[in-house]
């Protein structure tokens, strides 16, 4: 997602910067939640001041913004490419359930920032967001539907759901197990849950 330059430009250290800065803050919003959090608070956890990044952010909402319209691109663009380089359905089941376990695992606060405070993202990035994940949900649901052919799409859909509140639980069970084997764990009850989608 950032842009490749040298290492002396500016470009680079401003995208850089963003991103710790991003990092930071949906540490922080998940442990107090978004109004818990002030600039300043974002400030130290980067070592500088709160007004500072205001060069890099027009304010806490805008902050918000980017860092969950950030997460719902690559997780859209991912499942595309992912679908798309799979070479049947089987295979890109696998590989989705690949990419959001690893979301899964890497980013429990981002979970919880979404689920929390997407209402504070201010319109219409808040559009966006939704745009784009209901997008990312198509991807799967396409795909499931190869699989299962005979099933409606709502219920296909209700099944995505499902399965993403399985793998999105993280935040919850962070440090019960080694990540591989909560990767195995997650993909072999997500597959499980799946297999019974016709009922």
């Amino acid at each position: 997602m950032r842009e490749v330059t040298t290492a002396q430009s500016p470009t680079r250290n401003r995208g850089s910067r963003r991103a710790e800065i991003l990092d930071a803050a949906a540490g922080l919003f998940a442990a107090r939640g978004f109004h818990g959090v002030s600039i300043e608070d974002i400030g130290a956890a980067v070592g500088t001041s709160g007004p500072a990044l205001y060069r890099h952010f027009s304010g806490k909402e805008a902050l918000l913004a980017e860092m969950l319209l950030d997460i719902s691109e690559r997780l859209h663009t991912s499942a595309t490419s992912r679908v798309t380089e799979a070479p049947d359905a089987e295979h890109a089941l696998d590989a989705l359930l690949t990419g959001q376990i690893e979301f899964a695992l890497s980013h429990p606060a981002l979970i919880t920032v979404h689920d929390r405070e997407l209402g504070n993202v201010p319109e219409p990035a808040r559009r966006r967001i939704r745009r784009l994940q209901r997008l990312y949900v198509e991807e799967w649901v396409t795909v499931l539907s190869e699989l299962y052919p005979s099933c409606p799409p709502p219920r296909l859909r209700a099944a995505t759901h499902a399965v993403f509140g399985l793998l999105n639980s993280t935040p919850h069970s962070a440090g019960e197990l080694a990540p591989a084997a909560m990767a195995e764990l997650l993909r072999g009850m997500a597959r499980a849950a799946l297999a019974d989608v016709q009922g």
